[in-house]
């Protein structure tokens, strides 16, 4: 399976081929068994990431692929079971996933999304982990078989000070939106998974959040009118895999959330679906923007920390000898 043409750099058709049957497969058996929480929007963001573009970062240790989205997704529908304020209950789980993560050493962003999603659609079915280990298992069978992974270094270094930053932006938008009594709107995990792996780059600009925010509103805007307008979800999921190829290519986007949150519409309650598209504009707007404020002031902390090193050198240098 050869996600690219190392003459031309561009992904093959065979890999998108291989990744959307596996998300219609998904939708199909959804749909065969009558069980919507077999739908899972983070399996259609891993299954592109992962057979299509080959992202070092979630692909480099295939253990971890199905390790850390089951045991999120254990987390996740542990804290469901408390019947607790709900910002606190997101708070909690994304602090617990975030001491998981650091304790086996990975930044596989999709666990985050497979943890949230029980809060986002208010399950308590235990078969959602069972679902979750089966899928992510798949799709980490299909990174060992076509050795996907041959040749990325194992470890990576990990920033885990952006865990704490992540946690504090998703509390003042948690925040927000229950101040203005919208904390059920507050969850779309396919834009929290977006954010950590924003946090994590070394170099994050106007652009890219601009890409970031019209693009994920735009497959919103997408998968909710494509729900509503297409009653059978198959055939609905795989004009939304074909929009959002063709949306991937006209932005030169490489963001595999595009192709998680049309699923959102399968999952979430219909009156929900609908504002869809306003609540992604409004948390990447808020979350994308406070990325860069933070980048931006650590960038300036670091040249400030830098200039003193350099102009101390100059002065020695400028000394003439007596």
């Amino acid at each position: 399976m050869n996600a690219a043409n190392p003459a031309t750099n561009k992904i093959g058709k065979l890999p998108y081929v291989l990744a959307i049957s596996f998300i219609l497969l998904m939708v199909s058996l959804s749909v065969w068994l009558q069980h919507a929480e077999i739908i899972l929007p983070e399996v259609a963001a891993m299954a592109i990431a992962m057979w299509v573009y080959r992202e070092p970062g979630w692909i480099r240790r295939p253990s971890v692929i199905f390790i850390a989205p089951t045991m999120t997704a254990v987390i996740g529908l542990t804290m469901n079971q408390f019947q607790i304020i709900y910002p606190i209950k997101v708070m909690l789980t994304l602090f617990i996933m975030m001491l998981f993560l650091r304790l086996i050493r990975s930044n596989l962003a999709p666990a985050i999304a497979t943890g949230l999603l029980p809060l986002a659609i208010h399950t308590q079915d235990w078969s959602f982990v069972s679902i979750v280990f089966a899928f992510t298992l798949t799709l980490m069978a299909g990174v060992v078989v076509f050795q996907l992974h041959k040749n990325l270094a194992a470890k990576s270094m990990i920033q885990y000070k952006y865990m704490v930053i992540f946690l504090a932006i998703s509390l003042c938008w948690l925040s927000i939106c229950w101040l203005l009594g919208y904390e059920h709107m507050a969850v779309i995990p396919p834009i929290f998974v977006v954010v950590y792996e924003s946090l994590q780059k070394p170099i994050y600009t106007v652009k890219m959040a601009f890409k970031q925010g019209l693009t994920l509103t735009i497959s919103a805007a997408v998968g909710a009118l494509i729900f509503m307008q297409v009653d059978s979800q198959v055939l609905a999921a795989f004009i939304d895999m074909i929009l959002i190829v063709v949306i991937s290519r006209l932005f030169h986007a490489r963001i595999p959330a595009l192709y998680a949150i049309p699923l959102l519409t399968f999952v979430f309650p219909v009156e929900k679906v609908w504002s869809l598209p306003l609540v992604t504009l409004f948390a990447s707007l808020f979350m994308f923007s406070f990325i860069l404020l933070y980048k931006y002031g650590e960038k300036k902390a670091s040249n400030r920390k830098h200039r003193p090193e350099q102009n101390e050198g100059f002065d020695q240098n400028s000394v003439s000898p007596s």
